[in-house]
């Protein structure tokens, strides 16, 4: 090869093309990297009604290094989604030195074993709230499940004018339920097995059943549904009587 004149002139080539490559490898890695590159302007979309707008400046402003073209988009949206009732972050370039940051917030729907709160899909998130809302506890992973069932059944006790303030699943799967009536608070034990035929039955049982005890004045503060025919309730005036719920 090396007295090959064409194929010297060959790889001389190829090198050259190569060595130029490389440095203009580097010269676009120097030139991306040059504060006229700069990102000079972020503009923050979306209403923000629980976000703290000054805390969401101060992240993009510390966290969010690089220019339009070295922007590490996915390590930004990362320390973003970190800012409390952030629940997801889009982020786009607009030539020359702008970033458009669009924020989804969290909607607050309940709280969360007294420590935390769920949204509407059942996501579980921290951040402070001072309203009042429904009382979810369970294991973790199960707010998503915990949250559905509140859906359903906090329908189904609407028509009784009972609303759903508290439900709360046992480890091994067991649902307690408390909801509040003119008659006052009402403490509902579900149990494991067969939980919507369970409540479902004491719904269309309650207009022979509780609602005639509550005219007549009498409070009943807990019913327990984990029979096989039937339930039985509480009644603060009454001696309760042993029996042996289902399980």
């Amino acid at each position: 090869m090396w007295d090959d004149a064409r194929q010297m002139n060959a790889l001389a080539l190829t090198l050259a093309l190569l060595a130029g490559a490389a440095l203009a490898g580097a010269g676009l890695a120097w030139l991306v990297r040059q504060p006229a590159f700069a990102l000079r302007e972020v503009v923050v979309t979306g209403a923000l009604e629980r976000t703290n707008a000054a805390y969401l400046e101060a992240v993009i402003r510390d966290d969010l290094s690089g220019t339009f073209f070295t922007l590490d988009m996915a390590r930004a949206r990362k320390s973003l989604a970190q800012v409390p009732w952030v629940r997801g972050v889009s982020l786009r370039r607009q030539w020359p030195r702008r970033l458009e940051v669009t924020v989804e917030e969290h909607v607050p729907f309940a709280r969360w074993n007294d420590s935390a709160l769920v949204n509407p899909q059942g996501e579980v998130f921290s951040a402070q709230w001072s309203a009042p809302l429904p009382a979810f506890e369970g294991p973790e992973g199960r707010a998503a499940d915990v949250t559905a069932r509140y859906r359903a059944w906090s329908a189904d006790l609407r028509g009784l004018a009972l609303d759903l303030a508290e439900v709360r699943m046992s480890p091994r799967g067991g649902w307690r339920l408390r909801a509040t009536g003119a008659a006052g608070p009402l403490t509902l034990e579900l149990g494991r097995d067969e939980a919507d035929a369970r409540l479902a039955r004491f719904v269309s049982a309650h207009a022979r059943t509780l609602a005639p005890l509550a005219r007549a004045g009498t409070q009943v503060e807990a019913v327990d549904l984990r029979y096989r025919n039937g339930f039985a309730a509480r009644v603060p005036a009454f001696r309760e009587k042993n029996a042996r719920p289902a399980g």
